[in-house]
């Protein structure tokens, strides 16, 4: 079954400008008698799934009586209670009318998302039906029509139609560049005022530049850091405005910090695979940080696909006799993918097969689609809620670094893409010792002798924590207490960001178990203590732990061989995918 695309349901709402034609058929009471009164029938038809009659009968009960009840209210004038934040706007509950049309629209979805929990299906189908309901409930919500939104009617009314206009040319101008403005895109330039931490480019390939940043103090720790970033995202994610960069905090703390940064794919990387991403990337950066720094092991990082894709390589150096890791530090990635959350319903069988036949002569997956299937993930925050400001009610979107680091998308190559695909997500081959050659070798993720610091954000709808924690049974399986997790409040990319200095959010760990590695992510939780503020210095403590000694800083970037080429962020990072 083909996913429901918000972002695509979105160009054809913009086409149409809020025709409330089918919001008007979504706010239908449902007929409670024969097959009208299951509306999922056709979608559970291609599942072969189906509803306990019992079942269906309980929530048509419900569902009945508290429509009943909601009608004698409007009858009555009696203005519905709307606790959803879509509606909390005064505007909603002033107008009878519409305060009813919301109080219906979430009637309607409590019905819907009812019948989802209820179908008899595989977790799998199941899964993708959850999902495809709750995107059809996500984009019916009538604050997402001019025809019925009050706020939007009443900016109107205000402007003597100025929102309207505006909204309007702030649609047309989506239109043409194909996707949804989040962010004020102007307010933002890659190296001027994002991606500013000192450094330069000392080595790059086709794949990558390697920046090595300058040191902020007189002493460094001995063993450097090298940064592995997800390639399916801009590195500078970990560099954004200087008040909540990583890179910047962990320089200032005395590391010589070492950044791969990805190239962002066009046809001449159209055939590159996740062989070269390991090979010609990730251990090549390894090679070329070892000769610069004089230091035989490294502290390595990866960020989500980038700590995948470091610790392949470190398991394929493993399995060639070498040990270049003097730790590990894996921030919301996945090694074991048992459960990848809701990205789930994107890859099943037929799904990949159609990918590789798609890339079966090589080819680009583009970056504009890989936003949109991670905007799907969350289409209230990330696509209606701008339809709604944008369109609707003619506003600017507000200069967000994160957000426009959002829409720098990245292309992949097809290739290395139906890999990773297959490989990981469908097959779930890497946790298995030897199941997958990788670069001529066969991997084992527990040969991997080095430290490791894994780190989970909390409400991660792409890595759930559970997913990231149980990378700990995979490395360093023989050694309890050569792990450590940290659980962060947030979101994938918020909790990973949460700058030390603003003592923001909270996070978790848990260190009363001694030599008894908990083995289950709710035993690690059960006995797990919270804590304000950011986990940075917990993990700066962990690469103090790991640094070695003090040395002085080094002067100047590079060596004889590998030479500074440019000043950082360099030019791939500013390449923007077409």
């Amino acid at each position: 079954m083909k996913m429901p695309d918000p972002q695509a349901f979105a160009s054809t709402w913009m086409s149409q400008f809020a025709d409330p034609g089918a919001w008007q058929q979504w706010m239908k009471v449902p007929e409670l008698n024969g097959q009208a009164a299951n509306p999922l029938a056709p979608l559970l038809k291609d599942f072969g799934a189906g509803i306990a009659p019992s079942k269906l009968e309980e929530i048509r009960a419900d569902y009945l009586q508290k429509a009943t009840r909601l009608w004698q209210d409007f009858m009555q004038a009696k203005t519905p209670e709307l606790k959803d934040r879509r509606f909390s706007a005064p505007e909603w509950a002033a107008s009878p009318v519409s305060a009813f049309s919301a109080a219906s629209y979430l009637l309607n979805s409590e019905f819907m998302t009812a019948l989802a929990e209820a179908v008899e299906a595989q977790p799998r189908d199941k899964q993708k039906i959850r999902f495809a309901v709750q995107q059809m409930v996500d984009a019916m919500s009538p604050a997402n029509f001019l025809a019925t939104n009050p706020e939007a009617q009443k900016q109107m009314v205000e402007t003597n139609g100025e929102s309207l206009t505006k909204g309007l040319a702030n649609m047309l101008n989506d239109l043409q560049k194909g996707r949804i403005s989040q962010s004020d895109e102007s307010a933002f330039d890659v190296g001027r005022n994002v991606a500013t931490t000192p450094g330069q480019v000392v080595f790059e390939n086709d794949l990558f530049q390697l920046i090595q940043y300058t040191p902020k103090t007189e002493k460094v720790r001995a063993v450097p850091l090298l940064m592995v970033p997800p390639c399916i995202n801009k590195f500078y994610i970990l560099d954004l405005q200087p008040e909540n960069s990583l890179v910047k905090y962990v320089v200032e703390q005395g590391n010589t910090v070492f950044m791969v940064s990805w190239r962002n794919p066009d046809n001449a990387l159209s055939h590159v695979t996740w062989d070269d991403y390991v090979e010609k990337g990730a251990i090549k950066a390894i090679e070329v940080t070892r000769a610069i720094s004089g230091q035989d092991k490294l502290n390595m990082f990866g960020f989500c696909v980038g700590g995948t894709i470091v610790s392949t390589a470190l398991a394929v150096l493993a399995a060639r006799g070498e040990q270049p890791a003097a730790s590990l530090s894996l921030l919301t990635t996945l090694l074991d993918f048992s459960d990848t959350g809701v990205l789930e319903v994107f890859v099943d069988d037929a799904q990949v097969a159609i990918r590789e036949q798609q890339f079966s002569n090589g080819g680009l997956m583009p970056g504009r689609d890989l936003a949109t299937t991670f905007a799907s993930l969350r289409p209230n925050d990330l696509v209606w809620n701008y339809v709604q400001q944008n369109y609707l009610k003619g506003k600017e979107p507000p200069a967000f670094d994160l957000l426009y680091w959002n829409a720098d998308s990245t292309n992949l190559p097809g290739p290395m893409f139906c890999w990773y695909l297959r490989n990981t997500y469908l097959e779930n081959k890497l946790r298995e010792p030897n199941r997958l050659t990788v670069a001529g070798t066969q991997v084992d993720l527990g040969k991997i002798a080095a430290p490791v610091f894994i780190y989970g954000s909390k409400e991660d709808h792409i890595v759930p924590w559970e997913a990231a924690f149980a990378s700990m049974s995979l490395l360093n399986p023989k050694n309890a207490k050569a792990n450590r997790f940290v659980l962060g409040a947030s979101g994938h990319i918020a909790g990973v960001i949460n700058p030390a200095s603003k003592n923001k959010r909270s996070y978790w760990t848990n260190d009363k178990n001694g030599k008894t590695r908990p083995k289950t992510a709710a035993d690690w939780m059960a006995g797990a203590s919270e804590h304000k503020g950011s986990w940075w210095p917990e993990w700066d403590a962990f690469l103090a732990q790991h640094g070695g000694e003090e040395v002085p800083a080094p002067v100047s970037a590079g060596n004889e061989t590998y030479q500074a080429i440019e000043a950082a962020p360099g030019r791939y990072v500013k390449i923007r995918a077409e």
